[in-house]
């Protein structure tokens, strides 16, 4: 410990171990452990019984994430963090509600604005070409019967194998590798055609669906904007969908690192699949009529590039609209245990494709991921049987928690259930689905009040899309690559290792005999 025995200045701000302490949220130990580490300065006043603290340097250690210790009343461990906030029944990113931003912004667009604080309209993420090869042989060489997430899990570490600049840890590179992992993940999956993955065979079907789906994702973004000029200029939106579509050219692009990939920037005049899914300005969408890029297999937005991945049904611009939004609300949820994961790695300084990796490790386990495909299996037997009543008595009965229903940061209703079943309602093919979770809320209700939770809107979405019952997973895992990405940054920002909680050792006192 550093103590000086100097006079103090009668400009400066003194506070004393247990002023320090609760500033840091903090136990008093936990100063010293601080002032042992060099991370803080301590002095005793003349006269007096403690040592004391600069208000401004114990100021600075909190910004920069000061650990809070374990309450008395629980065992969490809290990181401070500026990403996600959970406030009151309603959800935001860096102090925006997630709802207005999941209406107003693509996937892309918000990931882009959470890692650099810039809303980059219609930016495209892109995946490179060494690391898609590498991924796709590896899944390819997977058993047929394998999982999404096992095919999630092995893409990534193939992308990072095939990535020699993995180790840069540095902001830019850092960011390069976020733009082209995501897409690399999705690219990876198999498309689903006609009932069976690219895997399993069809790969003309298959080619056919990702064509379908770039067409109705070109839709999705064109009705987007469609609404925003109406809103701006009273323009029908069939007027702007034929000036969009009577403008063949190419689009511009921004290249990223060399050895990553490139993310693509919208400019004036590229098609309206390329653009985001927000809130558009008169100006912008003046541009729609210039002329628009042709998109490659693996271009264009992220949403419509998963779902050919998820469902061989034919995608419409109302449920992309819903599964974009839907990656959106899921970017992040504050430090789940994934995401605790991600910034242990993180601490330890491991590179990005290895801090996915951890948190696909923990999503992977059956109290985390798997809500959602429990969820989708309780719908298609609701569906089945014509009623919620005995499906939930059955779940009752066993001693089970009703899937989709209930959660812990929530007394009310998710605000992330809320804003898909809004989106849920221009559905046309989500109403079987939709009105089964309905007669679920309200049976379970008589017992108690049980609001909904994502996990139910998710399973609307899978179970009307066709979508086999872990595409709520893959969503899920595949959207929360970008919040964790956003952790790491933030981690990787602060003293390395500090994540390094201290054991209560709880086995037999020394000495004991040899066994």
């Amino acid at each position: 410990m550093t103590d000086h025995d100097v006079a103090q200045d009668p400009d400066e701000r003194r506070l004393s171990t247990r002023e320090a302490a609760d500033r840091l949220g903090v136990k008093p130990e936990t100063v010293y452990a601080y002032v042992s580490r060099g991370q803080l300065t301590s002095r005793r006043e003349p006269g007096g019984r403690g040592s004391t603290f600069d208000a401004r340097e114990v100021d600075a250690l909190a910004r920069r994430g000061g650990r809070r210790e374990p309450s008395s009343a629980g065992s969490e461990l809290a990181v401070r963090t500026g990403i996600t906030l959970i406030d009151r029944d309603h959800c935001y990113f860096r102090g925006v509600d997630t709802s207005e931003l999941a209406a107003h912004h693509s996937y892309e667009e918000v990931a882009e604005w959470l890692w650099t604080g810039e809303m980059r309209r219609g930016i495209r993420f892109t995946a490179p070409h060494d690391a898609l090869t590498a991924a796709r042989r590896a899944v390819d060489a997977l058993p047929a019967h394998t999982g999404p997430m096992d095919r999630l899990q092995v893409a990534v570490i193939a992308a990072a194998a095939a990535d020699p600049l993995r180790f840069d840890l540095s902001e830019r590179a850092v960011l390069d590798t976020a733009r082209t992992l995501i897409p690399t993940l999705v690219a990876a999956l198999p498309r689903r055609a006609a009932g069976r993955s690219l895997a399993q065979g069809g790969a003309e079907e298959a080619g056919a669906e990702e064509a379908r789906a770039e067409e109705a994702g070109a839709g999705w973004a064109g009705e987007e904007r469609a609404g925003d000029e109406r809103a701006a200029s009273g323009r029908a939106a069939g007027e702007l969908g034929a000036a969009e579509q009577a403008a063949p050219g190419q689009g511009a692009g921004e290249q990223g690192a060399p050895g990553r990939g490139s993310a693509g920037h919208a400019a004036p005049g590229q098609a309206a699949s390329e653009l985001g899914t927000g809130g558009r300005v008169a100006a912008e969408l003046g541009a729609a009529e210039k002329p628009a890029p042709e998109l490659g297999a693996e271009d264009g937005p992220l949403a419509p590039r998963l779902w050919s991945r998820l469902t061989s049904e034919p995608a419409d611009p109302p449920s992309l609209r819903v599964l974009d939004a839907a990656l959106v609300l899921l970017i992040d949820h504050d430090l789940a245990a994934s995401t605790l994961a991600v910034r242990v790695a993180a601490s330890a300084r491991a590179h990005p494709y290895a801090i996915v990796s951890a948190g696909f490790g923990a999503l992977d386990g059956a109290l985390h991921g798997a809500a959602s495909g429990l969820a989708h299996r309780m719908l298609l037997e609701v569906l089945d049987r014509g009623s919620a009543a005995a499906v939930v008595a059955d779940h009752l009965r066993a001693g089970r928690r009703v899937p989709g229903l209930g959660h812990p940061l929530y007394p009310g209703e998710d605000p992330r259930a809320r804003a898909l079943f809004a989106l849920l309602e221009d559905v046309p093919r989500a109403r079987p689905a939709l009105q089964a979770a309905r007669d679920v809320i309200t049976t379970t209700a008589r017992h108690k009040e049980w609001h909904a939770n994502v996990d139910l809107a998710l399973a609307v979405l899978t179970v009307a899309a066709g979508m086999p019952a872990e595409a709520g997973e893959t969503i899920f895992a595949v959207a929360r690559t970008a919040g964790w990405i956003a952790h790491a940054l933030e981690e990787y920002d602060e003293p390395p290792l500090r994540m390094r909680p201290s054991g209560q050792y709880s086995g037999p006192r020394p000495p004991q005999p040899l066994p």
